[in-house]
């Protein structure tokens, strides 16, 4: 990695990340050895740590200098001798918390200006409330009535609106917008990103009458939003994203709708207004979902789906439109084997 942009906070040593694992230190090695970064297996030295649990990177694994290596006990006997096996359950989980203690800046955007407090070239309404430690760099806007908590950082560019809050320890990146919306703690929203506008709605007619969208964007406690989403503003009540729920670059949130707890939608999604996702639901890239549905808690859309009907709870959904996957993939099999048969060539007459 590029140490002009990420600079290690910290080392640990071997003791301390086999702490971090739940797992001993290997005969043979030092506990006080100093891991001072993370890298891919491949291009891993003899200080850095590394992690492995997929087989399809067996020979990579095979062929490190990490110093250390996190691994899943299938993978275990093919780390090299000279590298620390720390053999655990979800090396993957484990390795994201070491980096984040390597790499505190890297877990949300921060002051891109280096700024402590309000910078020079901000520009916060009188009537604004910030608690203490709130860092705001230059070119941001804060709006009357707006409130933000202690901890939180609002990057070049961004727009605050009238009266939204946004709670503590919250990263509002350069060039967002957010407008009728209510942010809880630890919030991360990621540059460009568009929060509280107009939903899409008119009265359709001979000409089409403007709707007004009158409620609000409630996120609450733990959200992430990618770059460059938009979530639209409800149109008479709020449009929710639950707790803990994450959201990649580029998806669309319609007015209304509603997201539960720890959801996962992955990027290009498109949702159209007043549908609900239960809590746990995972939607793949580029998925779309028509309006006034509900899909259940725990339920997964296969990347590219279109849905169109109410999904039940812990369903397994694919296609265009969107069935149980068995269903669908007993059709893609199905319109294989057509078309192979209207590939072979006809059979000669004797």
């Amino acid at each position: 990695m590029d140490l002009a942009f990420f600079t290690p906070a910290l080392s640990l040593s071997l003791g301390d990340i086999a702490e971090a694992a739940g797992v001993s230190v290997p005969d043979g090695f030092d506990r006080g050895l100093l891991i001072a970064g993370a890298a891919p297996l491949e291009s891993a030295g003899p200080a850095d740590l590394a992690y492995m649990d997929n087989a399809r990177y067996g020979e990579a694994l095979a062929a490190t200098r990490a110093g250390a290596c996190l691994v899943s006990p299938r993978f275990a006997a093919r780390v090299p001798a000279g590298t620390a096996a720390l053999v655990c359950r979800d090396p993957y989980r484990v390795y994201a918390g070491i980096l984040g203690r390597l790499h505190p800046d890297a877990m949300r955007p921060g002051s891109l200006f280096g700024a402590s407090g309000v910078s020079a070239g901000a520009h916060v309404h009188p009537e604004a409330r910030l608690e203490e430690n709130v860092r705001i760099d230059p070119g941001a806007v804060v709006g009357p009535g707006a409130e933000i908590g202690s901890g939180s950082a609002i990057g070049p560019g961004a727009v605050v609106g009238p009266g939204v809050r946004i709670g503590r320890d919250s990263s509002i990146g350069a060039g967002a917008t957010l407008t009728h919306a209510l942010l809880g703690n630890r919030v991360i929203v990621h540059p460009g990103a568009r929060i509280g506008q107009d939903g899409f709605g008119f009265a359709m007619g001979a000409s089409h009458l403007k709707v007004p969208q009158v409620g609000r964007v409630i996120v609450q406690d733990d959200v992430e939003i990618g770059a460059n989403t938009t979530i639209d503003r409800g149109a008479s009540r709020d449009t929710v994203i639950g707790e803990g729920t994450k959201i990649d670059n580029l998806v669309q949130i319609a007015h209304n709708v509603v997201i539960g707890r720890h959801c996962v939608i992955v990027s290009g999604v498109g949702i159209s207004g007043s549908t609900t996702l239960e809590d746990y639901v995972v939607l793949g890239g580029q998925v779309g979902v028509v309006g006034h549905l509900r899909i259940g808690r725990g339920s997964q859309i296969a990347g590219s789906s279109n849905v169109n009907r109410d999904v039940p709870p812990g369903s397994r959904w694919g296609g265009t439109p969107a069935k149980p996957v068995r269903a669908w993939f007993r059709e893609l099999t199905t319109l294989a084997r057509l078309a192979e048969r209207g590939a072979e060539p006809p059979e000669r007459e004797s």
